[in-house]
């Protein structure tokens, strides 16, 4: 059997430059690094992942648990978390929660029994209460919009800011009579509950924070959170209260639904119609007309979501962080009326 030592003598490196080659654990050079991975290859050698984790008490391996990879947001949020933990030497397991409360629970039970080094997870369905409880077996970060009060590491998007600088952008280009497209109501957004969790309302409650004292008309339809629900929610609109001259939607998924939707009933974007999304994901700069979004910083989430963890596996005992990332707003073709 190759061992450690014998990629280390035929690649003329110390044992421990090929450790930390393979684990990252500390810096090699780019050559060097190279050098070993080769040598590795050629020689077939092979981690014993066992023996590594019962003497460092860690596998190397990671859990990343997401509502769902069917989706713009959460598929890229996932594939940036696998690349970020992988360049910091850590391998990662995704798996899909179906954002339920008994879906994440799993998730938690899973990282226990596979004995994961710490947990990534988009908690929708879960109370504080229940968190905290779980946490204690497992290291773990919690993104999403929930109230945790610094039970646990926490990063989470600015989605009051967002909305309602997406929504005053709508009203300094004229519009007067706005749709919400995404939550049900604007009279009972702190009573109502959604499974896709906090987030629509809090940017709901960011919509509705940019009309006040305004005078400005508006509606909320809701009918999920796919781009079919989009173009639902423009069939309901159309037969309620007829075209609203502005929408904020609270995904750019259902804004792409709506956009298209809104073609098909001959009403074009945005000449007749100016439409902002949230997320900024890549199909935003694509779409035509190209969708304006509101673009949390993903870079500031996924660099302080595997700072936490990888702090978190180091030292459980450290203050919990409560961290909400930068934003800015992305103009683009449908929010941009012919002539300005």
């Amino acid at each position: 059997m190759v061992t450690m030592r014998d990629v280390a003598a035929e690649a003329g490196v110390s044992a421990m430059t090929v450790s930390n080659a393979l684990t990252g654990r500390r810096p090699v050079s780019e050559p060097t690094r190279k050098l070993v991975l080769e040598t590795v290859e050629r020689l077939g050698y092979q981690v014993n992942v066992t023996a590594r984790s019962l003497r460092q008490g860690r596998t190397g391996v990671v859990g990343i648990a997401v509502p769902t990879l069917d989706s713009h947001y959460y598929s890229r949020l996932s594939h940036l978390l696998i690349q970020a933990f992988a360049e910091s030497g850590t391998a990662s397991v995704v798996e899909e929660t179906h954002a339920s409360r008994e879906g994440e629970i799993a998730a938690f039970r899973d990282s226990r029994l596979n004995a994961y080094d710490g947990l990534v997870i988009a908690a929708l369905g879960l109370t504080e209460r229940e968190i905290d409880a779980l946490s204690r077996d497992v290291p773990v970060v919690v993104l999403g919009e929930q109230e945790l009060h610094h039970t646990v590491d926490h990063v989470s998007m600015p989605n009051v800011a967002g909305a309602e600088a997406a929504t005053r952008l709508l009203l300094d280009r004229g519009c007067r009579d706005l749709a919400l497209v995404g939550f049900p109501s604007l009279d009972d957004r702190d009573e109502l509950t959604q499974p896709e969790g906090a987030a629509f309302a809090l940017r709901a409650r960011g919509f509705s924070r940019a009309l006040q004292g305004t005078g400005v008309s508006a509606r909320a339809v809701h009918a999920g959170v796919t781009q079919a629900a989009g173009a639902q929610c423009v069939q309901d609109l159309l037969a309620t209260g007829g075209v609203p001259d502005g929408v904020f939607c609270v995904t750019d998924t259902l804004a792409f639904g709506v956009v298209r939707e809104l073609a098909n009933h001959g009403v074009r974007v945005p000449d007749d119609v100016l439409v902002v999304g949230f997320d900024d994901v890549e199909d935003a700069q694509f779409h035509i007309p190209s969708l304006t979004s509101v673009a949390p910083d993903l870079d500031e989430l996924i660099a302080r979501t595997v700072h936490l963890l990888r702090q978190r596996i180091a030292d459980p005992g450290t203050r919990p962080h409560e961290v909400t990332v930068s934003y800015r707003l992305v103009e683009r073709e449908s929010t941009r009326r012919p002539g300005r």
